[in-house]
């Protein structure tokens, strides 16, 4: 059901030990774009016609437990997916890619940059902050961010949060995208599209406990050594040039919290901020199109 026919090719690329499935199209540089919670690759739908149509080599891939790639019992960590991401841009046959991702898809993008800067060429992280710039506002802001991200903690729960996912043909899915949404994108077409295809998607076997795996390996590291560990190898910071596109309504991830990535950049640094909610890149396309565009052109 993930392999929506389309202005692109599907198919599967062995990286990091695991099958990813991924949608190609276009030729030229190549451009990775990371999805987020809870998606797959056909939120970057856009995104994969612009970028082709612009000279491009424009790649979305299904994360590991994600619609078509592989579900592994475990490897949900960022140390792992920023693995599958090297991984996967060596197995595509480049040295280095434009990094695209939204929401878990851009911490993934900032880890890869940190753990494998040779991999990155320029990164633009939508909707989403630097993993060490989240964790320090949840600590110091416990009333804006912290209430913000209030939705973790139901998602630390074994199994239910799973079942509620998965019930009424994936429902609570559609109320997820339209509470994290702005006010315009839930009345169109488009979102009803794209919210009926994400209903559908997380009712692939294992795909909801999978997506949660990600959300519970992040609370879990604050209390563990591992954690303390990845901070560490987390503070390095990005070189290559950054572009942050966020909500200004986003209600997940403030835009103040999204601005202090700039703490983890020492190259070039740009933040644009859109009047959406958390699905930037979908809300309004066309602008997050070319925000890519010329941050990967410059």
């Amino acid at each position: 059901m993930v392999r929506v026919p389309g202005p692109w090719t599907h198919r599967s690329v062995s990286a990091n030990g695991i099958r990813l499935h991924v949608v190609e199209a276009g030729e030229g540089p190549l451009v990775v774009l990371l999805h987020g919670f809870p998606e797959f690759w056909w939120s970057w739908r856009h995104q994969l016609r612009a970028l082709s149509a612009a000279g491009y080599r424009a790649v979305a891939v299904d994360l590991r437990g994600y619609g078509e790639s592989d579900k592994p019992p475990r490897g949900y960590d960022l140390w792992t997916l920023a693995g599958d991401v090297d991984g996967l841009i060596r197995a595509l046959g480049e040295p280095r890619a434009h990094v695209v991702g939204h929401g878990w898809g851009g911490a993934i993008a900032w880890t890869l940059a940190a753990l494998h800067p040779r991999r990155v060429h320029t990164l633009t992280a939508i909707g989403v902050a630097h993993p060490l710039a989240f964790r320090a506002a949840l600590a110091r802001h416990p009333l804006r961010q912290g209430r913000a991200s209030g939705y973790l903690a139901g998602f630390q729960l074994p199994r239910r949060p799973e079942a509620s996912l998965r019930r009424d043909d994936g429902a609570r899915v559609e109320r997820i995208m339209r509470a994290w949404s702005g006010a315009e994108w839930p009345g169109t077409a488009d979102f009803a599209e794209a919210a009926a295809r994400n209903r559908e998607a997380i009712r692939i076997s294992t795909v909801a406990h999978c997506s949660l795996e990600y959300y519970r390996w992040a609370a879990r590291s604050q209390v563990r050594a591992e954690g303390r560990r990845f901070a560490a190898a987390l503070a390095r910071p990005a070189e290559m040039p950054v572009l942050q596109v966020h909500g200004a309504a986003d209600p997940c991830v403030l835009e103040a919290t999204a601005r202090a990535s700039r703490g983890w950049v020492t190259g070039p640094f740009a933040h644009r901020s859109l009047p959406t909610g958390h699905f930037v890149h979908q809300e309004r396309p066309d602008e997050v199109t070319d925000a890519i565009l010329g941050h990967i052109h410059s």
